[in-house]
């Protein structure tokens, strides 16, 4: 008996020492192309997609941080790569962590990230006005990324469960995902690229002229600017918007 419980631990551990470990995954562009539900193939089937799944008590820096930072904060002359502004730059992971100061402490009097998002002073907050604040639910999502260890971490969001491209509006998919990704750079008074999507009628001349999807699905430089690539789920969401007429 003895013997046989040794031989279940040693095998326990072989195996939990050869299982991948999903903590710190590599951004790794995926080719997978779901069904469009909005072909005319008799029968149409979603693809399931693959990949690490979110888990939904977990803010992930690649989905929804660094969008976000640099969405509202790497404008030009802000804290972009080229115009430094205070030493400060937000485009990616290692150059939040070199040069934002206890960017990881849980202390926001320290924590010189979260102490400029809360100030209540229109002109020293980040953003600075006449930029909108950002929304406290996006400011607590911040911190609940630095009080989880604030990681270089990613999922997938659509993994395990099926691409419904059917009925993809604006109000109930494009809106939100540009709002969450896009807006901060492509809406207020100069929107980068002269590419302004603040609203229905403007998005809608990107989504036909195909400069939307040519600017999410290009291998290189896609949008969002030094984010993590669109899922392809979203991808083809996106695609059947505009298949449909880009309806609202």
């Amino acid at each position: 008996m003895k013997y046989k419980i040794e031989c279940i631990l040693v095998f326990g551990i072989i195996i939990s020492l050869s299982y991948p470990s999903c903590k710190h995954e590599p951004l790794v562009d995926v080719p997978i192309v779901p069904i469009d539900t909005l072909d005319t193939v008799p029968n149409p089937v979603d693809t399931p997609l693959v990949g690490i799944p979110c888990n939904p008590d977990t803010v992930y820096f690649q989905n929804e941080i660094l969008p976000l930072l640099v969405s509202n904060c790497t404008e030009s002359n802000c804290h972009n790569a080229l115009d430094k502004q205070s030493g400060v730059i937000l485009d990616s992971y290692a150059n939040i962590l070199g040069t934002v100061d206890d960017v990881t402490n849980n202390d926001w009097q320290k924590n010189e990230l979260m102490e400029v998002l809360v100030l209540n002073q229109p002109d020293k907050r980040m953003p600075p006005a006449p930029n909108a604040a950002l929304s406290l639910i996006q400011i607590d999502r911040i911190a609940k990324w630095i009080a989880q260890g604030a990681r270089n971490n990613q999922c997938s969001e659509q993994s395990g469960s099926l691409c419904d491209t059917t009925m993809v509006r604006y109000t109930n998919f494009v809106r939100p995902l540009i709002q969450g990704k896009c807006q901060g750079c492509h809406g207020g008074s100069n929107p980068q690229g002269g590419v302004d999507l603040s609203s229905y009628a403007k998005t809608k001349v990107f989504g036909q002229n195909g400069k939307l999807l040519s600017a999410i699905t290009r291998t290189s430089n896609w949008m969002p600017k030094n984010g993590q690539k669109l899922d392809a789920c979203s991808i083809s969401k996106i695609q059947a918007w505009v298949k449909a007429g880009t309806p609202e």
